[in-house]
């Protein structure tokens, strides 16, 4: 059980374990006033609840593909503060899209798997958790271009190389590239993921860097700030 301000995540079955890349997307992604939120590969269901005590009208789909996982998270949300507002979704987001045609949302965000034709971690929960095919990224940009509203945000959060195949497989379906951070475990360090944001709108991409730790074991007050509403450290 991981114990956060206002709501806690139990993680029984969940080969994705609450980590870093997800409190982070959950902490930064979207903005404004978003009213309808979908959640991609839940997990935990963590990135989910952080939204919805970020954005306290909004309601919120989320869809994990990992039975265990799907249940796991539906008890989370059942046990949270916000239940009223978060349903979750036991299908892939494919069979999601094909059965509910017509949902569209303000704010789209997934932590995706991000191993591409890469060395298949043992056992195959851990599998269907960090990797995907080539085709995996293809079939989700045009699955979120089809259900953004006019000004709505997919927001993802990629390791660096895989986030280059990300960005042309947006330009080439009609996704702008409005938003990029660079996430650095240290300011001096290559960034080791991105945080991409885009939208139907051709807007001035704004690139910024965000840096986690100031010396070993040490959070930047960037973080701090970031993560003071959430994590009972701080």
């Amino acid at each position: 059980m991981f114990r956060f301000k206002q709501f806690s995540v139990d993680q029984t079955g969940c080969a994705m374990k609450i980590n870093t890349d997800g409190v982070l997307l959950g902490a930064i992604a979207g903005e404004g006033n978003p009213l309808s939120i979908l959640d991609i590969g839940t997990g935990t269901g963590v990135i989910a609840l952080m939204l919805a005590q970020r954005f306290t009208g909004a309601k919120i789909d989320a869809v994990e593909i990992d039975v265990q996982a799907a249940i796991t998270a539906k008890n989370n949300f059942s046990n949270s503060p916000f239940k009223n507002r978060l349903t979750l979704y036991a299908n892939g987001f494919e069979q999601f899209f094909e059965d509910y045609p017509g949902k569209r949302y303000d704010l789209i965000v997934s932590n995706p798997p991000f191993y591409i034709n890469s060395l298949q971690s043992p056992g195959a929960k851990t599998n269907l958790a960090k990797h995907a095919d080539e085709g995996f990224f293809e079939r989700l940009i045009i699955s979120v271009a089809n259900r953004l509203t006019e000004q709505g945000t997919c927001w993802l959060i990629l390791p660096t190389d895989t986030s280059v195949l990300v960005k042309d497989l947006a330009s080439q379906n009609g996704l702008y590239l409005q938003e990029t951070i660079g996430i650095h475990s240290f300011k001096n360090d290559a960034a080791h993921r991105e945080i991409l944001a885009f939208g139907k709108n051709d807007t001035q991409t704004i690139a910024d860097k965000f840096v986690i730790y100031s010396e070993p074991k040490v959070y930047t007050e960037a973080y701090r700030e970031m993560l003071k509403d959430f994590l009972t450290i701080f």
